[in-house]
């Protein structure tokens, strides 16, 4: 899903007004004292959390990998107590070898790894093509057969939609990209530069429409705070993104890993390398969590006292089932009291050993907090996966809850326009649009999607399970539902996923509620006062 979240972003930047740009921090600031709807972090430790002791807990990360040298993330990774580095020997005996600050689930002993998949969508229409394609419904003899054709056609429709939509998608970005820098480059070799302003393409006359589209699209983007050079490298970065590979039913990716990937009970395969290639999504998410507070660099994540620990099982691409149930398994094993799951997809034929593992964790009191998707859709009508409801029955997990985004712009501009919502799916909604975080190597930047409004949630946990550790998990998810700000309940804003259709905010989540820290420690202390 890694790729997914960047396009959600330039997609979202391409939209943004000439006048817009987010507060510096926006996510860890309060309504009331900075009119915008953070989750109150500052307010909360100034006022609510000062001088107080705290627990230090394990946050897992489950994603694309963590850059664990980062100048604000190296000092809150998670080291396992138990392992020696760089020994080649399973110290600690719990079946991964070296695995100092996490595992890698998309590896192999010998230290290569997986970066891009396909699409679990075309996973499984290439196994169902194999079955079905060229037959009818007639040529079928059971019933079981002719359920799964039905459900062929489907897929098929679904697949051909994609990868037309995604070859027109390109076309549009590049057009775009070559708009833009085509008036860059005009305004350099006229003017003599190396640097383009947004004065200098103010100042930019042309009679052509491809240069004045362009010269529009740059003055906005200079407007909201990135340079003509930035938006061409995020729209070469999207274009790269949408290459076709993730429609590839020929891909072989899975070779790598070396497991038996048809054996969903496999669990001991892949490495330590747990940054990985491609750890910009799960070095973004860490920080927004738990990036070190008040070091004067960088930026500041939303608990203080946490050790992220880093199980990468996110491709760029679609995430495989058998990882993400062995992720879970692993950092929950692992000591793991909070799980970040910034990732989802469209289809979920392991969904069985995911559910078993998320049944495990809730056996063992650990929290999920996922993502919702980035589609603009109601996942009530169609599934996002993982999900909380388990396969084959009406029953939800109790420790699952699921997060929509949240834009820093207010009244009916609050929801992010990409984030997929629920009212009986969608649990509660929190930062997600323009999110300053860290990014490899020493870098930061801004990301949009709802793996943005995740990890701030499981930071609002965080905090939670840090200062009052006795709290259960199904309490935690209690707190953030029942603190939760419901200011904007009756209020009408854009409904995600269009231009200007009205909707009121409370059929987009089951609560109608806005995470909130402050809210959140409020609660919990009454809970703790009333069980001692």
């Amino acid at each position: 899903m890694k790729k997914i979240i960047i396009l959600a972003s330039v997609c979202y930047a391409l939209t943004v007004s000439a006048q817009s740009k987010r507060p510096d921090n926006w996510f860890n600031l309060d309504a009331t004292n900075n009119n915008v709807n953070g989750v109150s972090t500052e307010r909360t430790y100034e006022e609510l959390l000062k001088g107080k002791k705290s627990t230090t807990i394990i946050v897992g990360v489950l994603d694309s990998g963590v850059d664990y040298f980062h100048e604000d993330l190296k000092d809150i990774m998670w080291t396992n107590p138990k392992e020696i580095a760089g020994n080649g020997i399973d110290d600690d005996k719990n079946g991964y070898i070296d695995d100092i600050h996490g595992w890698n689930f998309m590896g192999n002993k010998d230290g290569k790894n997986v970066e891009k998949d396909n699409l679990e969508l075309t996973r499984v229409y290439k196994d169902l093509k194999a079955k079905y394609d060229g037959k009818t419904e007639e040529s079928l003899a059971t019933k079981a057969e002719k359920k799964e054709f039905k459900f062929w056609l489907l897929v098929k429709a679904d697949y051909d939609k994609e990868v037309a939509e995604n070859e027109a998608r390109v076309n549009q970005y590049k057009f775009i990209r070559d708009a833009v820098a085509g008036v860059v480059e005009k305004i350099k070799t006229e003017k003599g530069i190396q640097t383009v302003t947004g004065e200098d393409l103010k100042a930019f006359e042309t009679k052509d429409p491809k240069e004045k589209q362009g010269k529009m699209i740059a003055m906005a983007q200079a407007g909201a705070g990135t340079s003509p050079d930035q938006l061409i490298e995020k729209l070469n970065e999207a274009i790269e993104s949408m290459d076709g590979s993730r429609y590839d039913v020929n891909a072989d990716t899975r070779s790598i890993v070396g497991d038996n990937y048809t054996d969903m009970n496999e669990r001991y395969y892949g490495n330590a390398d747990c940054k990985g290639p491609g750890s910009l999504h799960g070095t973004h998410v860490a920080g927004i969590i738990a990036a070190t507070r008040k070091n004067n660099i960088g930026m500041d994540g939303i608990a203080d006292n946490v050790r992220i620990m880093s199980v990468r099982c996110v491709p760029d691409g679609d995430e495989r089932d058998k990882d993400i149930a062995n992720a879970i398994r692993y950092a929950v094993d692992n000591g793991a009291s909070i799980l970040n799951m910034s990732f989802g997809k469209k289809y979920s034929p392991g969904k069985k050993a995911v559910d078993d593992a998320v049944k495990y964790a809730e056996s063992k009191g650990v929290l999920i907090i996922h993502a919702a998707g980035n589609d603009g859709e109601n996942i009530d009508e169609i599934t996002h996966f993982p999900c909380k409801k388990f396969e084959g029955t009406k029953k939800e997990a109790s420790n699952f809850v699921d997060i929509g985004a949240l834009s820093w712009k207010p009244d009916d501009e609050i929801t992010a326009s990409f984030s997929n919502y629920g009212k009986k799916t969608v649990d509660l909604f929190s930062p997600g649009v323009d999110i300053y975080s860290t990014l490899p190597e020493n870098k930061y930047g801004d990301l949009s999607g709802t793996s943005m409004a995740c990890p701030v949630a499981a930071g609002v946990a965080a905090v939670l399970k840090s200062y009052y550790p006795e709290l259960t998990a199904a309490q935690l998810k209690k707190i953030l539902i029942k603190s939760s700000i419901k200011k904007y309940e009756d209020k009408k804003v854009i409904k995600p996923g269009t231009k200007d259709e009205m909707v009121k905010f409370d059929e987009l989540s089951k609560t109608a509620g806005i995470i909130n820290l402050y809210e959140a420690v409020k609660m919990a202390q009454g809970m703790v006062k009333v069980k001692g």
